[in-house]
């Protein structure tokens, strides 16, 4: 499953230079997720509430290819690569048109309260496909 959502860099995106500063980036492959997320039919606010799991990210390796800029419409590509008993393993790519300007693998992990890891519940894998 590859989910797309489309973002527009803003000035307050771009650093002086006038391309998007590099911690952009982030900021919308997160919304990428979040979207992934909301399109499955999942609600994080009521995950946290009833079931006492957020997802936190464990790691992220992030290539920077080429540079977005002002005004520029960007599709963020998200698709789950791996799905484990806490975490899951997303690729995620931030493009322009076909042009790839970023790409990351992003590992998430399901944690309770407590903050330990906690298996990701049945109806999460469901909505994922898993």
């Amino acid at each position: 499953m590859t989910h797309r959502h489309e973002v527009r860099v803003y000035y307050d995106d771009t650093d002086l230079a006038g391309i998007v500063y590099y911690a952009n980036y982030l900021r919308f492959i997160e919304r990428g997720r979040s979207e992934l997320v909301r399109a499955c039919g999942l609600d994080q606010r009521r995950l946290k509430a009833e079931a006492g799991i957020v997802f936190a990210v464990r790691r992220v390796e992030a290539d920077y290819l080429a540079p977005a800029v002002f005004d520029d419409v960007l599709t963020v590509e998200t698709a789950l690569v791996e799905l484990g008993g806490a975490r899951i393993v997303l690729d995620q790519a931030v493009l322009r048109g076909a042009e790839r300007l970023f790409a990351a693998r992003v590992v998430l992990v399901c944690v309770g309260a407590d903050m330990r890891p906690a298996r990701v519940p049945p109806a999460v894998r469901a909505a994922l496909g898993a």
